[in-house]
């Protein structure tokens, strides 16, 4: 089996709007491999989110390839690729996208029983535990703190067992505290379940954390550099 999990070939994006076309990406070529922790780094506005969520099959390029676990993700229609996201990947975003009716265990065990996990609640206490929420398990998003909530909302992204784990700009809501401990539950996904982790980030120190960082400037891919050791 290839060492791949996400490659993108000449991939490229462009929005029509009143002030005409804009290019959000520019002939993107890059390979992931498997268990790797890949920052995505630049300024706002340069195609950093963009490029995330054609990875997650959530945008389409208008031109280019993009293959996830060898899977040819413009192929796919939206059932298909749902239920390829839903089977393989973890999506965790700034904002928590917490269901505010539901308790912790309720927001992280629902996804589980829609794709007819048996042991979805079993399952879902479990990650809650990992993330430190053992405690928390029946409480609302209205009674968490931010950081909680976010833990909350990695572990939904963790509990499938994901291939792969896309976060867009996973600490950007919070305190410096809570960002390093949500960047080191991250982090600790490869070890448990050696997901591969791509994740958007203006932190620089976090970015510093991962195996890579690629940067990217108006769209265009503009440097590839190792973590320092």
């Amino acid at each position: 089996m290839s060492d791949t999990v996400l490659s993108l070939s000449d991939v490229t994006l462009s929005l029509s709007g009143n002030a005409g076309r804009v290019d959000i990406l520019k002939g993107i070529t890059l390979d992931v491999t498997r268990s790797e922790t890949l920052a995505l780094i630049g300024p706002s506005g340069s195609g950093k989110s963009s490029l995330l969520m054609i990875m997650g099959g959530l945008e389409r390029a208008n031109s280019g390839q993009v293959h996830a676990l060898g899977q040819d993700l413009s192929a796919m229609n939206e059932d298909a690729l749902a239920r390829f996201r839903r089977k393989h990947m973890g999506i965790v975003f700034q904002s928590f996208h917490l269901i505010p009716t539901m308790t912790a265990l309720e927001n992280v065990a629902t996804p589980l029983e829609l794709a007819g996990d048996r042991d979805a609640f079993d399952r879902a206490r479990e990650e809650l535990e990992a993330v430190g929420l053992g405690g928390r398990v029946g409480h609302y998003p209205s009674q968490m703190s931010g950081g909680e909530q976010q833990r909350v909302a990695l572990a939904r992204a963790a509990a499938p067992r994901p291939d792969i784990l896309l976060a867009d700009e996973p600490t950007g809501n919070l305190d410096g505290v809570n960002g390093a401990a949500i960047m080191d539950l991250l982090m600790g996904l490869r070890e448990r379940h050696g997901a591969t982790l791509v994740m958007v980030t203006h932190s620089n120190s976090l970015a510093e954390q991962c195996d890579r960082r690629i940067r990217l400037v108006d769209g265009g891919l503009v440097d590839l550099c190792e973590a320092a050791e």
